[in-house]
């Protein structure tokens, strides 16, 4: 195995497999290969692990504010596996909810976004279709007609999607999975998590080159050459027996010119098909700091257990606190169309947004501002390499995601949330599963090339 030089002899390998992206897929791969004795080197190129992970301490008290993901979905069996083995602890999130009337006025809300029963009726479709077409059915039926714009709502705010493109059949199939049921944090954030996967990989040997993006993907079967450049700009080559790619779709679709990332030969149609039928999903989200959890204590004590806020009518749709823990921060999202509308936006602005949404949400401006501290934020969408927040499968590309996770001629293997099927995708434990899949596949290959070598 291995692929010929200008001369014909065979090239050697720098390692058995290269792994493109050292975000929780990448991570997850490289951890599998080296615990089945293969050589891994992991590209990356940030000047950090983690990818679409990333923490930072904001405010006097130095709380721990996540600017990508937050929440553990559902059971997520690679996410808990990971924290059990690094001695962590998840918290579920508080269950209390409130919700804006009409009027302005918060009120108790039991379940705002319990939309799994209109999402049922997706089944009757002959063929898919878009959200907002599948949802204006309802547009005439007064049993149904403000569920719908509850599931709208879901789709913008939870989904991060534009429902005019993303699929009704793929939220369906997403929603019966069960897998956002419920939901807990990580106790301290994902940083200790990552910490500890760091430390593993440079246990296990692992050659990590950060600061390292990744311009060209050349294959051909059973050899692939990286080559990349360092941040001094200086040339780097990395020559394997395969290739992980875990690179977001919107870097995939090319849609940053900061980092072009080209496959010679180009990805088979299929593959291309694939991309271009799942979509980043864009989110503005911004983490506020008080000098004290002063909405706990307005209005006689009302929102003291208060988890969620939700209110349609203003630019940040959703807010929520850290219950059951009691930290004296707020988290103000916008998702879908809503983060749309503020690209472009500075961090100041975007924050400067998030505070005067929530002051006046809660009816307490002079206040808010008078106890607040500080804001962090991350644009992900301008991010280039994220371009997004998160996927989400198009109409009419039911296969997408599948068919981005399959191999390329058992020399290109893909992984990322965006690849994976079993309702995780967009999650974390969905990235780390798909990492341990690809990482599988990939040595299976080497294994068959080694078995067929003479």
């Amino acid at each position: 195995m291995g692929g010929d030089g200008p001369s014909g002899r065979v090239r050697a390998m720098d390692t058995d497999v290269v792994i493109v992206g050292a975000g929780a897929a990448g991570i997850a791969a490289a951890l599998e290969l080296a615990s089945q004795s293969l050589r891994v080197i992991v590209v990356e190129g940030r000047d950090r692990i983690g990818g679409r992970v990333r923490w930072k301490r904001v405010g006097s008290n130095d709380v721990p504010a996540e600017l990508g993901a937050e929440f553990i979905h559902g059971d997520a069996p690679e996410t808990t596996a990971f924290m059990r083995e690094a001695g962590l602890t998840a918290v579920e999130t508080g269950e209390r909810s409130w919700t804006c009337g009409p009027d302005g006025v918060l009120r108790p809300a039991d379940d705002d976004f319990a939309v799994g029963d209109i999402f049922e009726r997706v089944r009757s479709l002959t063929s898919d279709e878009s959200v907002d077409a599948f949802l204006r059915r309802f547009d005439d039926d007064s049993a149904l007609r403000e569920t719908a714009e509850r599931a709208r709502r879901f789709v913008e705010g939870f989904e991060a999607a534009d429902p005019a493109i993303a699929s009704a059949r793929a939220i369906a199939d997403e929603l019966r999975s069960g897998v956002d049921e419920t939901s807990s944090r990580p106790v301290g954030s994902y940083a200790p998590l990552f910490e500890h996967l760091a430390q593993r990989c440079a246990n296990a040997g692992i050659d990590l080159r950060l600061r390292t993006p990744v311009e060209r993907i050349r294959r051909q079967p059973g050899a692939v050459t990286i080559e990349a450049r360092t941040a001094g700009g200086a040339a780097s080559v990395v020559h394997a027996r395969c290739a992980i790619v875990t690179v977001p779709v919107g870097v995939l679709q090319q849609r940053n010119d900061a980092t072009p990332l080209a496959f010679v030969p180009p990805l088979p149609d299929e593959k291309q098909r694939a991309i271009r039928g799942l979509e980043m999903g864009h989110v503005v989200r911004v983490t506020l700091a008080f000098r004290t959890a002063f909405w706990e204590t307005i209005a006689n004590g009302r929102y003291r257990d208060a988890a969620f806020f939700r209110c349609d009518a203003l630019p940040f749709g959703a807010f929520w606190t850290q219950a059951p823990l009691r930290q004296r921060a707020i988290v103000a999202w916008a998702g879908g169309p809503r983060a749309m509308a503020m690209r472009g936006r500075s961090e100041r602005e975007c924050i400067d947004a998030a505070l005067d949404a929530f002051a006046t949400m809660i009816g307490e401006p002079e206040r808010a501002r008078a106890e607040f501290e500080a804001g962090v934020t991350h644009d992900w969408a301008a991010d280039p390499f994220a371009c997004g927040a998160y996927s989400y499968v198009v109409t009419g590309a039911a296969t997408a995601r599948a068919d981005l996770g399959a191999p390329v001629d058992d020399t290109l293997f893909f992984a990322g949330e965006a690849t994976s099927t079993d309702g995780q995708g967009g999650t974390v434990s969905g990235a780390f599963e798909s990492g341990t899949r690809a990482a599988r596949e990939a040595a299976r290959a080497i294994a068959r090339a080694a078995a067929a070598t003479p």
